[in-house]
């Protein structure tokens, strides 16, 4: 008899789960509000046979986060040394600089687990109370896989307070970016998310390719991502709208170091743009890579108007025959209706469009086959008339 606590999905349901996916919400399965967040369970259905081991936590509407197949599975620093063994190959294969995502989340088979590396620098993003709980054992094993110089902490998720925990950063630090031949700067402890966003690294380097000799603007730049890509490859100029003071240092700075013709502005986005709009100004290549507008399922609605006003402004200041790259970072708006939108904004602007590419993450934030909410980036290029 395992000493394991025992949580059981209700008859009839869990369809997800039995079909592979790694959730159990709390109407799924008989409760046991008794156990602490974050306790390590076996997982039974109705009919006897098992989903396997999985973290519960009684405050999350995702009750069950499945972490293995195989009941009493030993979660410890054995376990996350094979896991992290498994997904450091995997990037080896895919990158030759160290520089990527080392571990994302469900997509590695380690829900609520983020680690971002930069070189010797680790930043380890922890989301739920079950990795939470083990972090000890969690930065001992990354130490015996990758050997960093440096771990940064990031545990100030907004999705933390869903799981009951606090937030809290432990580190700080600068870091330096390297990806598709251009070198940028962040700050791993106090900017956005881990720091850097490696998710975009292919659709930087697909805009850039549009981008030479061309004018370009970067709404939402950030550390200049999209901007600095774009100037490497051969922009004839290139400006950035950012709302963050740091984030437009950082990108000017880096701008400087390599000699690049981009120009960043600290400003409200959608205030700049209907300037622009207003000022008949425009630009061969406009990018559109917002923050979340649709945080959760209640704002979808409310996301949705932002994407399309979003997609007509940045129509607006497309240049006849340039290209217009829309994204979203929201998995609580499906692709269908993130291309609706955009498609709405763009007619709105007056515009004809083609839609010549659709695209999501990089390989290093592989998707979970039966999860498609960790298929979360959507990226729409058109070419307009």
């Amino acid at each position: 008899m395992s000493a394991r606590p025992t949580i059981r999905v209700k008859p009839k349901e869990g369809k997800r789960a039995r079909a592979g996916a790694p959730w159990l919400f709390s109407n799924e399965i008989e409760m046991a509000k008794q156990l602490a967040p974050g306790s390590l369970v076996n997982v039974m259905l109705d009919d006897g046979n098992s989903l396997g081991t999985g973290f519960f936590n009684p405050k999350s509407l995702i009750a069950v986060r499945l972490i293995d197949s195989a009941l009493d599975r030993a979660i410890d620093e054995a376990f996350f040394v094979e896991k992290l063994s498994r997904a450091l190959a995997i990037r080896e294969a895919l990158f030759e600089a160290p520089y990527y995502r080392l571990v994302h989340a469900e997509g590695d088979g380690l829900p609520g687990l983020n680690i971002d590396r930069f070189g010797t620098t680790f930043t380890v993003q922890i989301s739920t109370a079950g990795m939470e709980a083990l972090k000890d054992v969690i930065l001992s094993a990354l130490k015996k896989v990758a050997a960093p110089a440096k771990i940064i902490l990031r545990a100030d998720a907004p999705s933390r307070a869903l799981e009951g925990l606090e937030s809290y950063v432990d580190g700080t630090g600068r870091i330096t970016v390297e990806e598709n031949g251009v070198t940028y700067f962040a700050d791993a402890g106090a900017g956005q998310k881990t720091g850097w966003y490696y998710d975009q690294r292919e659709n930087r380097a697909f805009m850039a390719k549009l981008a030479k000799g061309k004018t370009v603007l970067d709404a939402y730049s950030y550390v200049g991502g999209f901007a600095l890509a774009a100037a490497n490859a051969g922009a004839k100029e290139v400006a950035g709208l950012e709302s963050s003071g740091p984030a437009v240092a950082l990108a000017e700075e880096a701008a400087a170091a390599a000699h690049l013709p981009a120009k960043f502005l600290k400003v409200d986005v959608f205030d700049e743009l209907e300037r622009l709009v207003s000022a008949k100004e425009t630009f061969d290549v406009v990018i559109g890579d917002p923050p979340p507008f649709v945080k959760a399922k209640k704002d979808l609605e409310a996301g949705a108007k932002a994407y399309r006003k979003l997609a007509r402004l940045c129509a607006q200041t497309t240049a006849p025959g340039g290209f217009l790259f829309l994204a979203s970072c929201s998995h609580n708006i499906a692709m269908d209706r993130l291309a609706y939108e955009c498609a709405m904004g763009i007619a709105r602007a007056g515009r004809q469009a083609r839609l010549i590419h659709q695209a999501g993450a990089g390989p290093d934030h592989p998707v979970h086959p039966m999860l498609p909410e960790s298929a979360y980036l959507k990226a729409l290029v058109y070419a307009l008339d």
